[in-house]
């Protein structure tokens, strides 16, 4: 079922930044901790493993809370879900400065996720409720700007709170961050789903729907590359303080500059994308770029395990490598949404439940492998991969005429 192309509409600067601090919520409650990880492990009593589980942890409640929020923001509108999820990620960041021990930290940052899945579903839904095909990969690429500038400095300001106030004072500001979103949605985010376009289903509807989705190979094989970028960024945010702070000796400080140039390379990627698609078909774009991305990942894990170059031309391949995670989950998602106007919450949902779950399920095998830089880097180019070969494998994007005609 193709739906009609939602009116036209031109969103101000202040709409956009609005919408893309909703999205970037899950990526700040992350990298604002991750300076602290190495801490949070010595002071609980816990293993490095053990430690990297709050991180994916709240991957993993982020794909079931994706899954409950998006049908409800189909059914509800997109503002009271996004509210509710809001206030729960305030409790949750108090409940986690008071947790006694690693176990109850991993259960609230499982919980935490859960109610941030409302801020990035809710992003996805309103784009497009508004936008379609390029006009809608321009969009999401102009909110990777704040996606990846928010976070470029989270590790470095998260380092600051924790040297003040330790990590707890990290979900202290977290709680207050929630509150600023909350008070700035209500009052300046418009409901984009008028009741007359609301899906009035229970249960058994949220079922069918995803049963729909389930079935559409086309939309599966799309909503599992997104999927697999988010487990290259995952694996590298679990492993990179390890690998350059105890492998290569980095300070928190140094940590934290080489983090921001690196999240440089996500932002300038989405730009290059916003200008491409332009220009050229998304699909078009998308399976160049994650070709490239495949060789850069493969030469990463070259140079890492060889030790050609040292930390130098490691990062500077790295950079590259990531600078294609631009190109690749955006215009996956965009192509994956097309279809379904008629239930853009559900579908978002869907997108964002594969994005947290793979990515909360793979990086911990970075951990698990040894958290060494190789092992990081072959994850992360091993992630790239399987999405390369759905691409290829189960849809026609390299075959002759396989553009499907998409916008």
């Amino acid at each position: 079922m193709t739906t009609p192309a939602p009116p036209q509409y031109r969103p101000g600067p202040k709409y956009v930044l609005l919408l893309g601090s909703l999205a970037a919520v899950p990526a700040i409650t992350t990298d604002i901790y991750l300076p602290s990880l190495p801490t949070v492990g010595a002071e609980l009593g816990a293993t490095a493993a053990a430690a990297q589980l709050t991180i994916s942890g709240m991957l993993v409640g982020g794909a079931v809370g994706q899954l409950v929020i998006g049908p409800l923001s189909d059914r509800f509108g997109r503002r009271l879900p996004v509210l509710v999820g809001l206030l729960g990620h305030v409790l949750t960041s108090v409940l986690c400065m008071i947790a006694p021990n690693i176990t109850a930290l991993i259960a609230l940052r499982v919980l935490q996720g859960f109610f941030n899945a409302a801020a990035s579903v809710v992003a996805i839904a309103v784009i497009r409720d508004r936008f379609v095909g390029s006009d809608a990969a321009r969009l999401l690429s102009r909110l990777m700007l704040v996606i990846g500038v928010a976070p470029l400095f989270a590790p470095a300001v998260g380092g600051a709170i924790a040297h003040a106030w330790t990590w707890r004072g990290v979900f202290g500001v977290l709680a207050g961050l929630g509150v600023a979103l909350a008070v700035l949605v209500w009052r300046f985010m418009p409901e984009t789903l008028p009741a007359d376009r609301r899906r009035i289903a229970g249960p058994r509807g949220v079922a069918r729907g995803y049963l729909e989705l389930l079935r559409d190979r086309r939309f599966m094989a799309l909503a599992l590359i997104p999927g697999m970028a988010q487990a290259v960024i995952m694996s590298y945010v679990v492993g990179s303080t390890y690998v350059f702070q105890r492998e290569h000796g980095l300070d928190a400080n140094q940590f934290a500059l080489l983090f921001a140039i690196n999240g440089v390379a996500l932002v300038g990627g989405a730009q290059v994308n916003a200008h491409l698609v332009k220009r050229l078909a998304p699909l078009r774009v998308l399976r160049v770029a994650i070709v490239v991305q495949a060789v850069l990942g493969l030469t990463l894990v070259a140079v890492t395990a060889s030790g050609l170059g040292g930390l130098a031309l490691m990062c500077v391949v790295l950079w590259l490598m990531l600078s294609m995670q631009g190109l690749v989950p955006g215009n996956a998602s965009v192509l994956a949404l097309n279809d379904y106007g008629h239930m853009a919450g559900t579908a978002a949902a869907f997108l964002g439940a594969m994005q947290a779950a793979l990515g909360g399920l793979v990086a911990p095998i970075v951990g698990f492998t040894g958290g060494t830089g190789v092992s990081m880097v072959a994850v992360m180019t091993g992630s790239v991969l399987v999405g390369f070969t759905v691409l290829a494998v189960a849809t026609p994007a390299y075959r002759r005429g396989g553009a499907w005609g998409a916008p």
